[in-house]
């Protein structure tokens, strides 16, 4: 087990933001069954919080645990690239609270393809919102020395001695109205039918 992973499940449970590395960056979350909104994510990346913040699940069955409507092509595409650096946009049901929403009433699901991060959700009993580890603005961090001290200073623990597989952030794709609008070219390569730019952001 990885060093501060104790730690970090028993923060996650306390309602609190933890830094811990995914396969695409570090990631800065919290537990959604636990933390009653995701502002601290916002407050400690200094963010705008019109920009919703999408979810690191377990399984292919977080589509119909918290989507509503799941169409076809989220369906496949999960079924293709997950686990893996794709994050789905489907439209959230009444299991997705609604400070974690997005103003359209979307919620941004994505099963990671790293062991920690999926241990981490398991040990939590629950998905985990979660943004990129840095300040808004600043680069991502695919590296334990690149990440910002002062951020590391003020998160309730972190995992920070595992290697990030990938260093470049997952591919953002809308699925809430029945067909593939790419948001955010990322990691892997799926075919773009029309783009957007603030619909969710994830590690």
């Amino acid at each position: 087990m990885c060093d501060g992973f104790a730690e970090a499940v028993e923060a996650l449970k306390a309602g609190k933001a933890v830094v811990f590395p995914t396969d695409t960056v570090y990631g800065l979350g919290v537990s959604v069954e636990h933390a009653r909104t995701p502002q601290v994510i916002y407050d400690l990346k200094q963010r705008n919080a019109g920009k919703p913040i999408a979810w690191l699940v377990g399984g292919v069955e977080a589509l119909d645990e918290y989507g509503a409507d799941v169409p076809d092509c989220a369906r496949a595409l999960a079924a293709k690239h997950w686990p893996g650096a794709l994050t789905i946009i489907v439209r959230a049901n009444e299991n997705v609270p609604e400070a974690f929403r997005s103003e359209a009433g979307t919620i941004g699901l994505r099963m990671p393809d790293c062991k920690t991060t999926l241990e981490l959700i398991e040990s939590v009993g629950s998905p985990l919102a979660t943004s990129s580890a840095n300040v808004s603005g600043r680069p991502d961090s695919s590296s334990a020395e690149s990440i910002d001290r002062s951020l590391l200073e003020k998160v309730a623990a972190s995992i920070v001695n595992d290697v990030v597989s990938g260093g470049v952030a997952s591919t953002v794709i809308d699925c809430s109205q029945g067909r593939i609008v790419v948001v955010r070219q990322g990691a892997i390569a799926v075919s773009e039918e029309a783009t957007s730019s603030d619909s969710a952001s994830t590690a």
